[in-house]
């Protein structure tokens, strides 16, 4: 009787675990079918991308499309690469997460240039109240160090329109002003600087341009800043803590912003006035950072550097694939230049901060 009942079993456990490996078989059989009906389908004109910018969406994978394209480099004359000589030793060149780190002697501009030489970079630039006289030195400059040689738009967003001066643009660039409206405190003019790039990526940024370059207009070029920097996503190394150690940074300490680091993180701490990469990812860094804003002044409180503190805790969470050194955000009037630095490229205007933020 027990063998009767154990063949019986072991019967019914055969036929079971063989109906699951059919169903198992056809189920993924079936699946396919759909798909390369799908697939045969499609012509090759179905296939074919219309344009970069016409075909790119919000909902896409991270960085630009082109982020995923090698470009074709043409026959060059320069200097073969030293594996055992490395270009810097005297300061950091890679990040802990791969990202190079941005110094003069660690990149070949006319490598560079070829490899971007069909992108166009945008560039975003606040000049509310009476910020606007900082503007004809920042376009004048940048006319001659920014992108030269490469399609640059200038996007100034400003309350006072009649007031950007005309200046003498390179072939294939262009200003094009933003009216926007201004706020009582220069502190909320920084805060919203997020939302306006955030709205403006989604409404035409996307169509326009391949990365965008968001700065601060109260300074000034002073020296190359070209492609080297374009990367999905790039800070830079804010100039009063670069040797700093993360203790020291002024991050927002307190738990109840969106803002918050603890002591015990933190890679860097990136300047505000510098920061940048494909428009998507601009668009997902400026959303973030304007809802995390918003969130915080639903609970009455302002992270101790505004937009800047939240640029921080952006950085912190997704890592920029590119890191600029202190080269590119300059003081010469608050810091002595050490001998790392051996160019400044964009600097500081001298100004009285107070008679200005007070228009």
């Amino acid at each position: 009787m027990l063998d009767f009942w154990g063949n019986r079993t072991k019967s019914c456990l055969c036929l079971i675990l063989l109906f699951a490996v059919l169903l198992g078989f056809y189920s993924n059989v079936f699946s396919l079918i759909p798909r390369r009906q799908t697939e045969k389908s499609q012509s090759p004109e179905a296939h074919h991308v219309q344009g970069r910018r016409e075909s790119l969406t919000l909902s896409e994978g991270d960085g630009h499309l082109d982020s995923c394209r090698i470009p074709e480099v043409p026959r060059l004359l320069y200097p073969k690469a030293q594996l055992l000589k490395p270009l810097r030793v005297d300061v950091l060149v890679m990040t802990p997460w791969f990202a190079p780190v941005v110094w003069d002697g660690t990149f070949d501009s006319a490598l560079l240039d070829v490899q971007f030489r069909n992108t166009t970079i945008g560039l975003t630039v606040f000049a509310i109240k009476k910020y606007v006289v900082f503007l004809r030195l920042f376009l004048e400059t940048a006319e001659k160090y920014f992108m030269v040689g490469h399609k640059v738009i200038y996007y100034v967003f400003t309350d006072r329109p009649a007031d950007v001066p005309q200046i003498a643009l390179q072939d294939g660039r262009q200003v094009v002003v933003l009216h926007v409206g201004n706020y009582r405190r220069w502190q909320d003019i920084s805060m919203h600087r997020m939302e306006m790039i955030s709205n403006f990526s989604r409404r035409r940024f996307l169509r326009e341009v391949d990365y965008l370059v968001c700065l601060y207009v109260d300074m000034k070029f002073s020296d190359h800043v070209g492609v080297e920097i374009l990367a999905p996503l790039f800070g830079t190394l804010h100039p009063g803590f670069y040797a700093a150690d993360r203790q020291s940074f002024t991050y927002e300490r307190r738990p109840l912003s969106r803002a918050y680091i603890p002591r015990d993180e933190g890679d860097f701490y990136y300047a505000g006035g510098f920061f940048g990469g494909s428009v998507p990812e601009v668009y997902r860094l400026t959303t973030a950072c304007h809802q995390a804003m918003t969130a915080d002044q639903a609970q009455g409180i302002e992270a101790v550097w505004h937009d800047e503190s939240h640029l921080n805790r952006y950085l912190l969470s997704h890592k920029p694939s590119k890191v600029l050194s202190p080269e590119y955000l300059w003081d010469e009037q608050m810091l002595q230049r050490p001998p790392l630095l051996r160019k400044l490229r964009y600097v500081a205007v001298p100004m009285n901060h107070t008679e200005i933020r007070s228009r």
